[in-house]
């Protein structure tokens, strides 16, 4: 994917051509460049689990069913930039038709072997609290951000009427090659599928990359040095980050454009903020509470602060010893 990446960069300045609004080849170049990040994240995740053993065993076939599902989509893409013509949602031909129908396949395998990797991760032991949370909250939003893209599939209005080759759209509200964002090609007139398809899978980066800056932050502020506070500030921002996603899934479905949302958008945009900013200040208040005095072993009283039944129980298990006359008398 890596290769393929500069390649689609080099075509981007020598191929001139445009199909539905945008450079030729810059459909394939945001792919490859997706999918590069994609799997060295997968990669990385499938390097938590044990090195031995059946869930290592999975986890090795999944990823390479990832990656063979990527690299079909890929060819594919390619393959039709190569022709001229549209790799998504064409049904202009038999074989464009088939073409989309094979990348509907595999794009649902590798979701499907993405979801056993997310099975095998919620059920691994790691020693880091804040780092299993980012993990196991960034493979879920992950998925659910790559199922965004079946909802792309549905007919248009105008396409179950029969006035189109093309079945599914990016869009929505408007048709797709319209008045868009650099770069990304995001519609700046109507609602896009593609923003929460986007912010939902890179999840799996943006986590995992918050526990780092967590961890180098630690080193400035004290309060952040704690394992629990770093999960919790994990666990909270899993939470806005699902919140978010629900919001910016919300507002492409009713049509409008991310630059410009309604009170709606906006209300359920300020809760949130709200609730992140009481959740962060109520994890840094709990974190700078005083903690009691822990006595020491040597220095604290024989059952005082333990548990009675714990010390009953430790006192069943010494071994009894006889007296020197031979006699039990435990």
């Amino acid at each position: 994917m890596a290769v393929t990446a500069v390649v689609c960069a080099a075509g981007l300045v020598l191929d001139d051509r445009v199909l539905v609004g945008s450079p030729i080849w810059l459909k394939p170049f945001k792919f490859s460049v997706s999918f590069v990040a994609y799997c060295l994240s997968l990669a990385w995740l499938l390097a938590q689990l044990p090195p031995r053993g059946r869930a290592a065993r999975v986890g090795r076939w999944a990823g390479a069913v990832v990656a063979a599902s990527g690299l079909v989509e890929m060819v594919i893409i390619v393959g039709q930039v190569v022709r001229g013509r549209r790799s998504h949602f064409n049904q202009a031909t038999p074989f464009d038709s088939a073409l989309f129908n094979v990348m509907g396949a595999t794009i649902v395998v590798l979701w499907a072997a993405t979801l056993l990797i997310a099975v095998l991760l919620l059920r691994a032991r790691v020693a880091d609290r804040a780092a299993a949370r980012a993990m196991r909250a960034g493979i879920v939003l992950a998925l659910a951000g790559s199922a965004v893209g079946f909802l792309m599939t549905r007919p248009t209005p105008g396409q179950l009427r029969g006035e189109s080759d093309v079945i599914g759209a990016h869009s929505v509200g408007v048709p797709d090659g319209g008045p868009s964002m650099p770069l990304t090609g995001w519609s700046t007139t109507g609602g896009d599928l593609r923003i929460p398809h986007f912010f939902g899978m890179h999840a799996l980066q943006l986590l995992p990359l918050l526990v780092i800056a967590l961890v180098l932050l630690g080193r400035r502020v004290p309060r952040l040095r704690g394992e629990r506070v770093r999960a919790r500030f994990v666990g909270l921002a899993s939470l806005t980050y699902a919140a978010i996603f629900i919001v910016l899934v919300q507002q492409a479905l009713r049509g409008q454009a991310l630059l410009r949302p309604d009170a709606t958008t906006l209300t359920g945009a300020g809760l949130i903020l709200a609730a992140t900013a009481a959740g962060a200040w109520a994890i840094l208040r709990a974190e700078s509470r005083p903690r009691p005095p822990s006595r020491s072993a040597s220095g604290s009283r024989p059952g005082v602060g333990r548990n009675p039944t714990a010390v009953r129980a430790e006192d069943h298990a010494r071994p009894t010893q006889p007296s020197q006359q031979g006699v039990d008398v435990s």
